[in-house]
């Protein structure tokens, strides 16, 4: 789900602006994140949501948001 990626990209954003940054945290929030956003998409009339039960809505969460670290870390190596 693009949508929860996105969301949870900004949610790093988020962590890192803070004054409290630390970057251990960024993967951890972006993880939990996404998997309250995949329990709500559950839960929302979303067409094509890949999940029909709450235990893999919240996996499929979990991994769109940890795939927003994944895309920081591919834009980081791709600038150096």
């Amino acid at each position: 789900m693009a949508a929860i990626t996105v969301i949870c990209y900004l949610a790093g954003l988020v962590v890192k602006a803070t004054p409290w940054n630390n970057d251990s945290f960024i993967p951890i929030v972006c993880g939990a994140a996404g998997g309250l956003l995949g329990l709500a998409a559950l839960y929302l009339p979303l067409p094509d949501f890949p999940a029909g039960d709450p235990l893999t809505a919240t996996a499929v969460g979990i991994v769109s948001g940890l795939a927003a670290t994944g895309l920081d870390q591919a834009k980081k190596q791709l600038n150096h």
